[in-house]
């Protein structure tokens, strides 16, 4: 795969953020993807949502697995780690790079073949696990790559450029991550960088894993009339369950007013996510509530996109494990590594 670099040209009138980097910073190579393609509205989203947080790109590693979606990393965070894994096996590597260095802040992206087909079983234990990584769905609902066949994620009913329907169900990421216990599960739409930034800023502070489902239409495969993840039928049926907004832990500043229908979920470092409802009675701290509101909008053929539930008490994999405090990088290799004498006396214990 070959990429070409974009040129290192700053004006010197673009805003820096609280570290002084520039948006600039934070891009990466030149996309090769379609014109068009939603997964590049994402990568400009990610690159937003790392700027206005002040994230040095050192600190981060960014994940993939194989597919168009893969390719996204490329294209951000040149300075940042990186791995391009084996088809469907990102959460996989995502899991040993978090368990060796628990100060990398993980970012994957992967795509609804990826991680719905070859890799769902590596996605089910990430989830269970509780990995401290922010996971992005780029769902298009169809193999790019492979010329346009149906995906896991495609609908019942939805049809290919032939016009063919599919008629196997499928599986809905949002749904199976609630199921499965992840501790921050969201819904946004590649066209919506309004919703997606935030969801992006509080899915990067949050203490866990953070699923996030995008909906990226493929403008060359599955941007048709009867197909249930092209640009027009998601911007028809899109429903804004929960308006968020994300804001960094600051010094405090404090005034009297009335929230209204506000609702404000701390997070483990003290930011916040602000949450606005839009529908009466929804509440986004309740798992099964969000499961049940998911799967009565489906009936209807909606939508529903937003923060769609967020743990307030979230434990991930290093506190579930008692792991040590210091990432296991800093450790003497003495100490990983204490000998044949050390292990013998471990094994005599279990015989």
């Amino acid at each position: 795969m070959s990429f070409i670099a974009k040129p290192k040209v700053h004006h010197p009138a673009l805003q820096r953020n609280e570290i002084g980097l520039t948006r600039r910073d934070y891009e990466g190579a030149i996309t090769t993807l379609c014109a068009g393609c939603g997964h590049d509205s994402i990568t400009a989203a990610i690159i937003q949502a790392f700027w206005q947080l002040s994230i040095e790109p050192y600190r981060v590693a960014k994940l993939s697995g194989i597919g168009c979606s893969s390719k996204t990393p490329a294209y951000f965070l040149r300075e940042a780690h990186g791995f391009n894994s084996v088809h469907g096996r990102m959460p996989a590597v995502a899991s040993g790079a978090g368990a060796a260095n628990r100060e990398l802040m993980l970012i994957g992206v992967s795509g609804d073949g990826d991680s719905l087909s070859i890799g769902l079983g590596q996605l089910c234990h990430a989830i269970r696990r509780n990995l401290n990584l922010t996971y992005v769905l780029e769902n298009n609902g169809v193999y790019g790559l492979t010329k346009g066949q149906f995906s896991a994620s495609t609908d019942v009913g939805s049809t290919n450029k032939r016009g063919e329907p599919n008629t196997m169900q499928s599986i809905d990421s949002v749904l199976l991550a609630l199921s499965l216990g992840a501790t921050f599960v969201a819904r946004s739409f590649s066209g919506d960088k309004q919703q997606l930034v935030p969801i992006l800023e509080a899915a990067l502070k949050h203490k866990g894993f953070a699923f996030i489902d995008v909906i990226s239409p493929c403008v060359t495969f599955n941007d048709h009339e009867g197909s249930t993840k092209s640009y027009a039928y998601t911007r028809k049926h899109q429903l804004e369950v929960v308006q968020a907004d994300f804001v960094p832990l600051r010094e405090e500043i404090t005034a009297e007013y009335e929230p209204g229908t506000e609702h404000r979920v701390v997070m483990h470092d003290g930011s916040t996510v602000r949450l606005r409802k839009v529908e009466e009675d929804y509440d986004p701290t309740d798992r099964d509530r969000a499961y049940a509101y998911i799967r009565e909008s489906q009936t209807k053929g909606e939508i529903v996109t937003g923060l769609l539930y967020v743990s307030e008490d979230s434990r991930e994999m290093h506190e579930q494990l008692g792991s040590i405090p210091q990432s296991l990088t800093k450790v003497p290799y003495r100490d990983l590594c204490p000998g044949s004498a050390e292990l013998e006396k471990l094994q005599a214990r279990f015989r």
